[in-house]
């Protein structure tokens, strides 16, 4: 057997694999797909999407306040740095329904439903933390507003609160205080557990919501006179 011979048949063995990878890497059906909030990392607990966001990044809409202009440190100092915030939201009906659903859901198990600090965490140890005292009455909207977006002392953060939420989330506060003149706040909870539809937060007002651009939209043109008339005579053939 020649080397020309021996070639050409360690060629044809090798066949199969080599059609085999080519099935591997030309199906794009067998592609390996990670959820949002699948485990990257099956050695580690932590749930973190394929893709994650960088660290202080914006949504496309930008940011009243970033992360590089003001940090997410729980100290006073910090907390204090956003208390001249003004709210851009007006205390409508609408904007304090709106901070009622996210209040009832982050914020009614630790300050109660009604914000007498009466929360159902109080009766597993969590200190009472009434947010209808004078003293929570005189902090001013940036200052709430910041402390729902950094968390302080016992509270955590709840930045998944949207900025813009916050602001209603803020306006509700006020109305369980007794500061928005002419609503009276609902204080019961925005739903069942499970619940869903508009017992829930609507859609994300900083990320990008807008539909695709139809990049050919289908047409349907009237027929020539010519193709009208045939398709009218075969019909009349049926």
């Amino acid at each position: 057997m020649n080397a020309k011979t021996q070639f050409r048949r360690a060629a044809l063995a090798a066949l199969p694999f080599v059609l085999g990878a080519c099935g591997i890497i030309t199906d794009f059906k067998q592609q390996p797909s990670v959820g949002t909030w699948q485990v990257f990392n099956p050695d580690s607990a932590e749930l973190k999407g394929f893709r994650g966001n960088p660290v202080g990044s914006v949504s496309t809409n930008g940011t009243m306040m970033p992360a590089w202009v003001v940090s997410y440190g729980q100290l006073p100092s910090v907390i204090d740095s956003m208390s001249t915030l003004a709210n851009p939201v007006a205390a409508d009906s609408t904007s304090v329904h709106r901070g009622r659903v996210y209040y009832q859901i982050n914020c009614a198990p630790c300050h109660g439903p009604a914000g007498a600090g009466n929360g159902p965490a109080t009766t597993l140890g969590m200190v009472p933390m009434p947010l209808v005292s004078d003293r929570v009455k005189n902090f001013t909207d940036g200052y709430i507003w910041g402390m729902i977006r950094n968390g302080r002392g016992l509270m955590p953060p709840y930045n998944r609160i949207e900025e813009m939420d916050r602001w209603d989330v803020v306006n509700y506060i006020r109305a369980l205080q007794g500061k928005v003149p002419g609503i009276v706040p609902d204080t019961t909870p925005a739903g069942l557990p499970g619940e869903t539809g508009d017992k829930l937060p609507g859609f994300t007002r900083i990320g990008p919501n807008r539909n695709a651009a139809v990049v050919r939209p289908v047409v349907t043109a009237p027929h020539p006179p010519a193709m009208a008339e045939h398709a009218k005579m075969e019909g009349n053939d049926r």
